[in-house]
C-alpha cells in the first residue's frame, strides 16, 4: 500500500503508526514542512516554508491565523499534487487537521480516503478558554476562536473520518462531526516506559537521586499556566517549608507552547523564581531534557505533578503512569478521563497551590499507603493505552476505511 502522512511539524503524533506501516513492508510518505526527526522507511518530502502571521498582524486582523492555515493547506496541496503527478495517487491520506495542512487533499486526489487526526477545537467556553478567572471573553475573543476553528471545518467537510486520542477532545467537535471521529490513542510503549528502581540520576549539582527520594517531579514542554507551572511553584514553595528533605525538579523550557506571553518580557520561570522563595540546592530547573533523562526522572519520582487546563492531554502524564509514578494532578477534564482520585492517581483543585502542597506532603509522609496506586497508574496504561493495543486499532480504523474505499470503487464500476 501507498500511505501518505501529512504534518506541519515533522511525524508528530503519528510516529508509531508510520513506523509500523513502514515496517510492514508500505510505502510510507510523509509531507511536512519541517523535520522533527526521520524514521526507516518513512520517506520526507518538504512543502514550502509558510511563516506564521507575526502577532502585529494576528492583533489587527482576526483573518491573520485563518489566511495562514489556507496559505498552508495551499502549499500541501501543491506538493502532493506534484507527487501524485509524478507517481500516482496515494491508497490512504493520513493527517493533522489543526493547521489546515489537510484542507485541499481531496481536491488533489478525490478517491483516495483521508483520515483527520482532530485534535482540539477551539470554543469560548468549557475549555481552556475562559477556564482562568481573571480571563476576559469579549466579542473579539469570541470571532477569533471561531475563526481559528474554520480551516477544520472545511477539512471536516471534505475528508472521510477522523481520530481523536481521548474522548474528550473528541467532545469538543460539533456533534454533526464527532460522530465521524473515533477515539484512539497514540499509544504508549509500557515496554519502555516501566519502573525500574536500579538506577540514579545526577542533578545538574552533582547532586544523584534515587528511588525512595522525596523527589517531587513536574514536567512540561515549557514552563507555563496552561500546564499550572505558578500553581506548582507556589506548592513547592510551601512543601520545601515543611518537609526539609523534599527536592523539586521543574523539566522544561522558558518559551510559551501555549497561551499568552507576559506583558513585561519575562519568562513564567523569571517571574516565578522572583515571586516565590525557591531554595536553589532544592529546586532544579534543567531545561527541556533527553527523552532517556525524563523516563528517569519518572521511575525515581515520589511524586509527580500533572496540572493541566482543560486542554490536550500530555503524553508526559501518561509516560509517568505507566513508569508506575504517582501522579498528582488536576481535577480538570482531560485528567478526569485517566486518573480516578485515590485509585490509580490523586486530584487537586487547578487553581489551589495550599492543596497541591497538602497533598505533596501526604504522600511524602508515607509513601507506602501508595504502592497500590502506583500499581493501579501502570495497570491503566497497560488496559487503555499500551502501544500494540493502539496500533491494532488504529490500522483496524484504517483497514476499514480501505475497505470502504474498494467497496465504493467497486459499486461505481
Amino acid at each position: 500500500m501507498r500511505i501518505l502522512f501529512v504534518h506541519r511539524r515533522g511525524i508528530g503524533q503519528f510516529e508509531h503508526l508510520a513506523a509500523s506501516l513502514a515496517a510492514a513492508g508500505n510505502e510510507v510518505t510523509l509531507i511536512t514542512e519541517s523535520v522533527d526527526r526521520r524514521l526507516p522507511g518513512v520517506r520526507i518530502v518538504r512543502h514550502r516554508a509558510e511563516p506564521p502571521a507575526k502577532p502585529a498582524a494576528i492583533r489587527s486582523s482576526p483573518l491573520a491565523t485563518t489566511e495562514h492555515h489556507v496559505r498552508l493547506g495551499l502549499r500541501v496541496a501543491e506538493t502532493l499534487d506534484a507527487l501524485v503527478r509524478a507517481e500516482g495517487p496515494p491508497d490512504l491520506i493520513v493527517g493533522h487537521i489543526g493547521w489546515g495542512s489537510m484542507m485541499f487533499v481531496k481536491d488533489v486526489v478525490p478517491a483516495a480516503p483521508a483520515l483527520g487526526y482532530c485534535e482540539f477545537f477551539y470554543r469560548a467556553e468549557g475549555a481552556d478558554v475562559g477556564f482562568d478567572p481573571e480571563d476576559i471573553i469579549d466579542l473579539d475573543v469570541r470571532q477569533r476562536l471561531r475563526l481559528r476553528n474554520a480551516a477544520q471545518l472545511v477539512t471536516l467537510d471534505a475528508i472521510d473520518a477522523g481520530i481523536s486520542p481521548t474522548g474528550w477532545q473528541r467532545s469538543r467537535y460539533p456533534q454533526s462531526h464527532a460522530r465521524r471521529i473515533a477515539i484512539c490513542h497514540d499509544g504508549i510503549d509500557t515496554r519502555r516506559f516501566r519502573p525500574d528502581s536500579g538506577r540514579g540520576l545526577t542533578l545538574p549539582n552533582g547532586r544523584v537521586i534515587r528511588p525512595g527520594d522525596p523527589v517531587v517531579t513536574f514536567a512540561a514542554r515549557d514552563l507555563e499556566p496552561y500546564r499550572g507551572f505558578p500553581q506548582a511553584a507556589k506548592a513547592a514553595e510551601i512543601v520545601l517549608q515543611r518537609n526539609k528533605d523534599a527536592i523539586f525538579v521543574f523539566v522544561g523550557g522558558d518559551s510559551n507552547s501555549y497561551g499568552a506571553s507576559r506583558r513585561d518580557g519575562k519568562s513564567w520561570k523569571e517571574a516565578v523564581r522572583e515571586e516565590t522563595a525557591l531554595d536553589p540546592e532544592r529546586v532544579f530547573f534543567p531545561g527541556q531534557v533527553p527523552h532517556e533523562t525524563l523516563t528517569r526522572l519518572f521511575q525515581i519520582s515520589a511524586v509527580h505533578v500533572y496540572l493541566t487546563y482543560p486542554f490536550v492531554l500530555s503524553w508526559s502524564v501518561l509516560e509517568a503512569m505507566s513508569c508506575g509514578a504517582l501522579v498528582i494532578g488536576s481535577a480538570t477534564e482531560p485528567v478526569q478521563e485517566v486518573i480516578r482520585h485515590r485509585e490509580n492517581g490523586l486530584l487537586v483543585p487547578f487553581f489551589e497551590p495550599e492543596a497541591l502542597a497538602e497533598t505533596v506532603l501526604d504522600v511524602l509522609a508515607r509513601p507506602r499507603d501508595f504502592v497500590d496506586m502506583r500499581r493501579q497508574a501502570r495497570q491503566t496504561i497497560i488496559e487503555r493505552y499500551a502501544l500494540d493495543k493502539c496500533l491494532t486499532r488504529q490500522r483496524t480504523i484504517l483497514a476499514q476505511m480501505l475497505g470502504a474505499s474498494m467497496r465504493s470503487v467497486a459499486a461505481a464500476g
